[in-house]
């Protein structure tokens, strides 16, 4: 008798060809794919093309400015150029953007933080739904409607902030104040504040709710506290979004126009309090002085212009290379 099994053994599996495999690396197998690949790649040079084009421009712009400028670009307290011999120069404005783009900052990231771990961990949904739905309304109100509102509601009540911080920190001379109307870097960098408040709010409330709920309870598992819990889980992992965020505020902040300049009393002078009225930034400069402008003087506030690109870039940059840093931490990786 044949004692021989005889088993059905399957066909070896076909191997893909050199231009499968090229096309599955691609990872464009279909004619959608194609075209949506083409498409988005498309969009990304084309965004680097207009970028490439606002830099050109700004650069040819503002060297004709500089080439005819009587005094030192980086440095002049001074901008008239509609002299014989123009003088014009940034430091006013260089120092105004930032200042109060940090005083807003400092005083928004914190406030939205907390009122994004306040809506996502510890508010009743019934309560967070609305608290959230009227955050993003205010995220769409115009500019010029924060600048009215900071013109008539804000400004006439900050003689009673700007005396307290005379009478106790005043001594620092950052904080003296000298009763002139409160119409200064500081109500600039609280407007701010307010208005760049729904960005970060927003999006670190999204990021904070993707944390991953085994994170959370594994936390709670071990003995936790609820913030414990944010502390150890929900900020780590939340935190190149909550980076992401302040960015985008930022952002709004340096290139804010009209609440700046409804709000500030413009001067070309550095001010030592930041109480006192005067100052300046990059946007409103422009935006205040832009139509009654001669040619030449346009150019002038092209060159303005293009030294907040330069620093809205550098600020991107920095972001970015924050966020590679801390790329363990990021809700990506997680």
């Amino acid at each position: 008798m044949d004692t021989t099994q005889i088993t059905d053994t399957p066909p070896p599996a076909a191997q893909p060809t050199a231009t499968e495999q090229k096309r599955a690396a691609r990872g464009a197998t279909r004619p959608g794919d194609r075209i949506f690949l083409g498409l988005s790649r498309g969009s990304g040079i084309f965004l680097l093309v207009i970028m490439a084009a606002i830099a050109v421009f700004l650069t040819y712009r503002a060297s004709l400015a500089i080439s005819k400028d009587h005094g030192n670009f980086l440095t002049t307290f001074e901008w008239n150029t509609g002299l014989q011999e123009p003088v014009f120069g940034i430091a006013v404005l260089a120092f105004g953007t930032v200042v109060s783009s940090i005083i807003a900052m400092a005083i928004a990231v914190p406030v939205a933080v907390a009122i994004a771990l306040f809506l996502t961990h510890y508010a009743p949904r019934k309560l967070s739904g609305p608290i959230a739905y009227v955050i993003d309304l205010l995220a769409a109100v115009p500019s010029i409607v924060y600048g009215l509102w900071g013109a008539l509601v804000l400004v006439p009540h900050m003689n009673g902030l700007f005396g307290w911080l005379d009478d106790y920190l005043g001594w620092t001379g950052i904080f003296s104040w000298q009763g002139g109307a409160p119409r200064s870097m500081l109500t600039v960098g609280i407007l701010l504040a307010i208005m760049i408040l729904p960005i970060i709010t927003n999006v670190s409330r999204e990021v904070f709710r993707q944390t991953p709920r085994m994170n959370e309870e594994a936390a709670l598992a071990l003995g936790a506290t609820r913030w414990e819990v944010i502390r150890m889980s929900v900020i780590p992992f939340g935190r190149s979004g909550v980076i992401s965020a302040s960015m985008l505020g930022l952002g709004r902040a340096l290139g804010e126009t009209m609440a700046v300049a409804t709000v500030l009393s413009p001067t070309f002078d550095i001010q030592a309090s930041l109480l006192d009225p005067g100052g300046g930034t990059f946007a409103q400069n422009i935006a205040s002085k832009f139509g009654e402008a001669t040619e030449f003087g346009r150019d002038a506030l092209i060159a303005s212009g293009l030294v907040l690109f330069v620093i809205t870039l550098l600020v991107n940059g920095a972001a970015r290379a924050i966020i590679a840093r801390r790329a363990e931490y990021s809700g990506a990786n997680a």
